[in-house]
């Protein structure tokens, strides 16, 4: 995801010629020590290869070590084997597959994978499943969305109905790219909001939500809230009644962009892939739980029946027409070697070993949490036992004059970076923590962790009120300062998004 910069005019830039506007004496052991280095235009000049490869290199200390990134899902671990062979193709160019017909190749065996692994129907050579590889499980989604609507509008028009007013029913605890595609794509977004203590959306209630104007309707495997997974199989069930009530053909699409590659080999049994009858596309993320670096997802159809052709381009490959159903046009190979070397590498037993492992952590983490301070400092806001994601999400369940977010800002000063978040709207006062088990987060590390949030815990307990306000405050401040000086645009009066109406917040995902 990208975020909106500022051009600072010139009259911003001359007001504040040496504070916010150059970068001075970062590049030190050189003669450019003394040197001011614009901020935002590029230099006259050359530098020499060794100070900016340093120059960049310092800059970036100041991030955080992904390694302790505990809020994202996204992954910050593969082999060295698999790091060389992205780097050997770092100059490739996807799109170009008369030059690099192997890549074309390698992405059509991972559709073939993933497709089967969520169990596409294979049994008609005429009804054959499709795919595509993306940036991630946000260009799936907008594909997805973007396809339904134009389905809806052929079978509108043929009927000699209107077009106008399509709409989609999902959770308001959805990802924000689901805004992004309903708008967009032109789209009214029609809400089933959660309440205390139901936080994975009704099917009935969602289902009662559909009418005629109704394109789709999401079922998250894997809430970024609190990693639950919505029972897509009862969805379908009500959704076949709603239809034959109603006389409509609305489907289903599952965002499994955490939990496509964890519910098949931690809970096979859970019915809620192409095994569910009123499925008819499911997105995934390859650089979360499909364990490849960031820059990949997946989109996968039912059948040909769900992608209208005047949405499909053609592109000549090898001097064989190929049809081609993306955002985008070039883009780097490495994130689909990337998936491609794991899928090799791990098999379905290394997947399975490794799902299982995280949620065996998973378990234990949660476990410690609850018994701090003998069980009367936390309640867990999430399910364990491989019924949802390997993650653990708790809240306070006591009175403290501090919350969630001071014990985020205390951890932080221990280098663990946790997201301290308020639950989806109308449910917006409550605050949670989270703490995402990816492969790295080792039961070793995981020990450490338990150790610095009962420290954690201990310090703020007796920390006077006044001074977690003060550090809250701070803590605040900074934030706009620092947005101020990068030029990013934090705030643009707009009113129609679920951050603007009910402020929610986004779990880190």
């Amino acid at each position: 995801m990208g975020f909106l910069s500022t051009v600072p005019a010139t009259e911003r830039t001359d007001a504040h010629p040496d504070h916010d506007h150059y970068v001075s004496t970062t590049v030190y052991g050189s003669a450019l020590a003394a040197e001011e280095i614009p901020r935002f235009e590029m230099a006259e000049e050359e530098m020499p290869a060794r100070l900016a490869a340093r120059f960049v290199h310092d800059e970036l200390l100041m991030d955080g070590n992904p390694a302790l990134n505990l809020a994202s899902f996204v992954t910050t671990y593969m082999e060295e084997e698999a790091e060389k062979l992205m780097v050997d193709n770092l100059s490739k160019n996807f799109i170009d597959v008369e030059e690099y017909p192997a890549l074309g190749e390698i992405e059509s065996r991972c559709v073939n994978m993933i497709a089967r692994l969520f169990n596409a129907p294979l049994h008609d050579k005429d009804s054959e499943a499709l795919g595509v590889s993306t940036i991630g499980s946000s260009e799936a989604i907008i594909l997805s969305v973007l396809a339904a609507k134009k389905r809806w509008q052929n079978m509108r028009r043929a009927a000699g109905k209107s077009t106008e007013h399509p709409n989609i029913v999902m959770n308001a605890a959805v990802q924000v790219c689901w805004e992004k595609a309903a708008r967009y794509l032109e789209v009214e977004e029609k809400y089933w909001y959660c309440r205390t203590g139901t936080y994975l959306g009704d099917p009935q209630e969602m289902i009662d939500l559909v009418d005629e104007n109704t394109i789709l309707v999401c079922g998250i495997l894997g809430s970024t809230y609190t990693g639950g997974y919505e029972d897509i199989k009862k969805m379908s069930d009500l959704l076949e009644v709603k239809n034959k009530q109603l006389g409509t053909d609305v489907w289903i699409h599952v965002d499994a962009a955490s939990g496509g590659f964890v519910a098949p080999f931690v809970n096979p049994d859970l019915l809620w892939d192409f095994r569910v009858p009123r499925v008819c596309s499911i997105n995934a993320s390859g650089h979360k739980y499909g364990l490849a670096y960031a820059g990949v997802g997946w989109a996968v159809w039912r059948n040909t029946d769900f992608l209208p052709r005047e949405i499909l381009f053609t592109v000549n490959y090898l001097g064989s027409p190929q049809v081609s159903f993306t955002l985008n046009f070039s883009k780097s190979a490495v994130q689909v070697i990337g998936q491609y070397y794991q899928f090799l590498r791990l098999g379905k037993a290394g997947y399975r070993a490794i799902m299982t492992n995280l949620q065996k952590t998973a378990d234990y983490l949660a476990d410690q949490v609850v018994r701090i301070q003998d069980g009367t400092m936390f309640e867990l806001m999430c399910e364990m036992g491989g019924k949802g994601l390997p993650l653990v999400a708790w809240r306070i369940k006591t009175d403290k004059h501090y919350d969630e977010f001071a014990i985020a800002r205390h951890l932080r000063s221990r280098g663990w970076i946790v997201p301290a978040y308020t639950m989806a709207p109308h449910a917006e006062t409550i605050k949670l923590l989270r703490v995402v088990v990816r492969e790295d987060f080792s039961r070793h590390r995981c020990e450490v962790f338990v150790r610095d949030l009962k420290d954690a815990v201990e310090f703020l307990d007796k920390t006077p009120s006044e001074i977690i306000q003060h550090l809250a405050k701070a803590t605040k401040d900074n934030a706009k300062n620092n947005a101020h000086r990068s030029a990013k645009v934090t705030h643009h009066h707009e009113t129609k998004s679920l951050q603007a109406k009910h402020g929610k917040t986004h779990a880190v995902c």
